[in-house]
């Protein structure tokens, strides 16, 4: 029995080192149709309807119209999205998720939010990936109902793309369903989305990604200068109560599952997007602010944010107003449909991947059975995967650096010192569609 241990544990170590290098990753031609039926003309459409309903402040809900309003704006979205659910054979649903936000020391009074959710059912049970953005705004003051607040970049923008994604995407059959969300509430505490994701993580629903689209509409800088080919995208390390020990040990706190999904959609989008530079910011979001893609992350969901390159403050979350020749609000005509539509087909390319592409493998781990100068990794198959790849890089990188197929295996064993790199593994289909690479939990034997 010990020599067959032996000599099953050495083919699996030479099936693994001889194993060939990995071939490129070619665009898949269903998700490329998807990224290039993507319209700029839509997203500028979309965005100039949402600035046109005057303001979509939280507290405009009292006062809102068929025309004017934040509860004008939902009621739109909402028979925006029963259009294009129509398109997906009876597979996509559209509901609101509403609830009264207490009174809270900073606000005037109680307030009802309602968030707009569509949902495109997969066709595989335990699998589900969530687009989303808010659509509510404000200007200069974040609990004023009645002023002017056009919210064109922040965030039509964001919202732009979830419905020209849900367009693009509502005919195509997937694996994994997709959540459609425009969260109302993100402004005064991303009170829609956190309600949403409680709710969620209280139902133990399968959600294995968020992507987050906030302000993401703007190609330029403060000075002018074009940053039209870079988008970033921001992710959260190992969320509050991981285990310090294990943290130091293996240096987990730059491999949460957020930061996994941001490598792979960062990897994911160079296929369909080789002229976008998507920059990794290894934080949860900017300095002195927020975005939904938090409220998933304290569910325990891995998540990320877009965002443009660089945000213009003067037209954040101001009074529309000229100062000193400077023109200040969330207008109109700082958005670049041609960047909101990049930025929308980098979401398109990410989300149809997950969806369309194997489960991740789970119950991944690295054995720490004995010192040595090998690395034994292990795991369990996933669905729709017919083989696998194992990735690592040096402790100090930020992306992957070697990949190494090792087949339909589920155990290998790498001449690598576990010591000096970090490591994952993906799944990988029929089609060549990989999954998120899944970072190993440590275990004796």
């Amino acid at each position: 029995m010990l020599a067959r241990s032996i000599a099953l544990a050495a083919a699996v170590a030479v099936t693994a080192t001889a194993a060939a290098p990995a071939s490129s990753p070619r665009p898949d031609p269903r998700i490329l149709a998807m990224v290039r039926a993507v319209s700029a003309s839509h997203l500028r459409a979309i965005d100039e309807r949402l600035v046109g309903f005057r303001t979509r402040n939280d507290f405009s809900e009292i006062h809102s119209t068929k025309t004017q309003g934040v509860f004008a704006a939902r009621d739109w979205l909402v028979a925006q999205l029963k259009k294009i659910a129509a398109t997906s054979g009876g597979r996509m649903t559209v509901r609101l998720d509403t609830y009264v936000q207490p009174k809270l020391k900073f606000t005037p009074r109680a307030v009802t939010e309602s968030s707009v959710i569509a949902t495109l059912r997969g066709s595989e049970p335990g699998r589900a990936y969530v687009i989303s953005s808010h659509y509510d705004d404000c200007n200069g003051d974040c609990t004023d109902g009645l002023g002017v607040a056009p919210g064109a970049d922040d965030n039509a923008s964001g919202t732009s793309a979830v419905l020209e994604a849900a367009r693009v995407m509502a005919t195509t059959k997937f694996r994994g369903t997709i959540i459609f969300a425009c969260f109302d509430g993100e402004e005064l505490g991303l009170w829609g989305s956190a309600h949403f994701a409680r709710e969620m993580a209280a139902r133990h629903a399968p959600i294995l990604a968020d992507l987050n689209n906030d302000i993401v509409g703007n190609s330029k800088t403060h000075t002018g200068r074009s940053v039209f080919h870079t988008l970033r995208i921001f992710s959260e390390a190992l969320p509050a109560g991981a285990k310090p020990r294990l943290v130091n040990l293996l240096g987990t706190e730059n491999d949460s599952p957020s930061r996994e999904l941001a490598r792979f959609i960062v990897s994911t989008d160079k296929l369909y997007l080789p002229t976008l530079h998507i920059q990794e910011i290894f934080r949860a979001d900017r300095f002195l602010r927020g975005g939904d893609q938090e409220s998933f992350q304290a569910a325990g969901y891995p998540a990320i944010r877009f965002t443009e390159a660089s945000e213009v403050f003067e037209h954040q979350h101001q009074n529309v107003r000229v100062e000193h020749g400077v023109q200040y609000g969330d207008l109109p005509q700082y958005i670049d449909p041609r960047y909101l539509a990049q930025s929308t087909r980098a979401n398109v390319a990410a989300l149809a991947t997950l969806a369309l592409g194997p489960a991740a493998p789970t119950h991944v781990h690295i054995v720490l059975a004995h010192l040595g100068y090998t690395t034994t990794l292990r795991w369990r198959r996933a669905a729709d995967a017919t083989a696998y790849e194992v990735l690592w890089r040096k402790t100090d990188a930020a992306t992957w650096q070697h990949v190494r197929p090792v087949g339909n295996l589920t155990t290998v064993t790498l001449p690598i010192s576990y010591d000096d790199d970090v490591f994952a593994v993906r799944s990988v289909d029929a089609n060549g569609l990989r999954s998120v690479g899944v970072f190993p939990s440590p275990v004796r034997k």
